[in-house]
């Protein structure tokens, strides 16, 4: 059931600048050098670790040939720079987190006052993490499992593997970040991941709760922000804006019927002991999480159709529902494990028969509605009474190479309050497959990002940031912190 939306998103400052708008999901990693907030995380990066002991001299740098200067001088091997409750920081958690800025392109502190700023901006930024941390594991509502982080673990493994193209340039990478074994990575990571999602499954509760508000940022905040980021944010890609309507085949009611009582059959068999996971396998029409057992992981709001989220969210773990009506077809869901404001869940999907005919007529419909539109018919009317629910309405600023093809092809180069000839959505589901009726409403080329462009951008992620530091902030007040540098 590809339910995703193609283009949420892709909001042009998300693209323009590396890290997100918002919190990473509870599965991601926190890297703390964004803001406790940002989607680019320290598991993701090449270069994780820097060797403790970084000197001056040494040869291994981070991203641009410039030797990394060490923040605690002492002749100490490894010592306390910080208390945060009962948990002391070393200084080689730092050299990682001075390591890891430098990786993705920090400059270089260019005399000793720099350097000290940059290391207690990094240690303040250490203290954040563990306050959180500690604040979720004395929250007995917040659950991270053992299955959930070797999940996570192993996929941030195989993506890092890929990287390389032999097991021997692979360890030796390692090396250089100062892991003497491809096994003491993966303690590391073990620990970053139960860390990071302990992170943001607080953040995502206390959102929940109320405890967490936006803070809607000022206009010199927002410039401020703006001022601070335009060095990274490059060219603005050349973006088309449209809305569109999609008609997608409808099934005959005794094809409706004929599906509902499958999917009711398949449930009853469920709920007296059948394998959902088998059951999946055999039945299921979703070609994305058939072969998985029906296996969506997990989800939050917004993520999935409405009428497929409204049961989601309100079963009990293990329970089988009732088949689910969506604009897909019906749905056997079962939930099994809950997060503040995240599901894990599984489905089966039955979906009614298209004919040709039903194919026939959502084609034929769709060239009805362009010709309507055509001869000056209103758009959001026709939206209204034809546009298929489960799809995007309209798409804002897209980059023009970051387009299905389909959309890509269909679009061309059609300017502005062009109503694009109608053209088939998911060709490979044969009669299933859906047809648009496009208009184009804005084209920009390619140029600098102005604060124009990005304003609103900026007001959501900025009132984002500030409202998490403002939680921090007050953690922080009502735990003890030592910082000795």
């Amino acid at each position: 059931m590809s339910t995703r939306r193609w283009y949420k998103g892709l909001c042009l400052f998300a693209l323009a600048v590396s890290a997100g708008a918002g919190p990473v999901s509870a599965q991601d990693s926190v890297s703390t050098t964004d803001s406790l907030i940002g989607q680019d995380t320290l598991l993701r990066r090449d270069s994780v670790r820097a060797p403790n002991g970084l000197t001056p001299g040494d040869s291994v740098n981070a991203g641009d040939n410039q030797p990394i200067a060490r923040c605690d001088t002492t002749n100490a091997v490894d010592r306390v720079i910080a208390v945060v409750g009962d948990a002391p920081v070393m200084s080689s958690q730092l050299e990682e987190e001075i390591y890891s800025q430098r990786a993705q392109g920090a400059p270089a502190p260019s005399n000793p006052q720099e350097l000290l700023s940059m290391c207690r901006a990094a240690l303040s930024r250490i203290v954040d993490v563990e306050v959180l941390v500690q604040q979720a594991t004395r929250d007995t509502a917040i659950k991270v499992t053992d299955q959930e982080v070797s999940d996570g673990v192993e996929e941030q493994i195989k993506n890092i593997r890929g990287k390389f193209t032999s097991e021997v340039d692979y360890r030796n990478e390692l090396k250089k970040a100062g892991f003497q074994t491809p096994e003491e990575y993966r303690r590391w990571l073990t620990d970053q991941q139960r860390r990071a999602a302990l992170q943001n499954r607080l953040i995502d509760k206390m959102k929940s709760d109320g405890k967490i508000k936006v803070i809607q940022p000022t206009e010199r905040e927002m410039r401020d922000y703006f001022d601070a980021q335009k060095g990274q944010l490059g060219e603005r890609p050349a973006t088309v804006s449209f809305h569109n309507i999609v008609i997608a085949p409808k099934p005959s009611p005794e094809a409706r019927e004929r599906a509902h009582a499958t999917a009711d059959s398949i449930a009853l068999e469920l709920r007296h002991g059948a394998d959902f996971g088998t059951a999946a396998k055999r039945f299921s029409m979703d070609p994305a999480s058939k072969e998985q057992g029906g296996e969506l992981n997990w989800f939050r709001r917004g993520t999935m159709v409405p009428e497929f989220e409204q049961v989601a969210f309100t079963l009990k773990p293990g329970t089988i529902s009732d088949p689910v009506e969506t604009p897909f077809g019906f749905h056997i869901i079962q939930v099994q494990r809950v997060q503040p404001a995240e599901v894990q869940a599984r489905h089966i999907l039955i979906m009614p028969e298209i004919t040709q005919e039903n194919a026939d007529s959502a084609k034929a419909l769709a060239e009805q509605i362009r010709a309507e539109l055509k001869n000056g018919g209103a758009f959001d009317s026709l939206q209204r009474l034809y546009h298929d629910p489960s799809e995007e309405k309209a798409a804002d600023d897209v980059p023009v190479n970051q387009l299905p093809d389909e959309y890509k092809d269909g679009i061309g180069g059609s300017d502005s309050s062009v109503v694009v000839p109608v053209f088939s959505l998911q060709k490979q589901q044969g009669l299933r497959q859906k047809y648009a009726v496009l208009q184009v409403t804005r084209r920009r080329p390619a140029g600098t990002i102005r604060y124009e462009d990005v304003r609103d951008a900026i007001r959501k992620r900025l009132g984002d940031e500030l409202a998490v530091r403002h939680y921090i902030d007050k953690l922080r007040r009502s735990t003890y912190v030592d910082m000795r540098l």
